[in-house]
């Protein structure tokens, strides 16, 4: 399952498309998918979520 979601995470880097707060949430258990997904929102702060205290937030809601 992890290639399928890094490839996933891997287009939304390219690509600049929010894969959605709830796919975020299920890759985040995958400490490897968790390092991409740290890059990911560092790069788009304008999707509205962030990591507090180690968990994924909506912040804009």
């Amino acid at each position: 399952m992890r290639p399928i979601r890094r490839e996933k995470l891997n287009r939304a880097v390219n690509s600049g498309q929010n894969p959605g707060f709830e796919f975020l949430q299920e890759c985040w258990d995958d400490p490897a998918l968790q390092i991409v997904i740290k890059k990911l929102l560092a790069k788009f702060p304008q999707w509205g979520i962030a990591i507090v205290d180690g968990v994924l937030v909506k912040w804009n809601e």
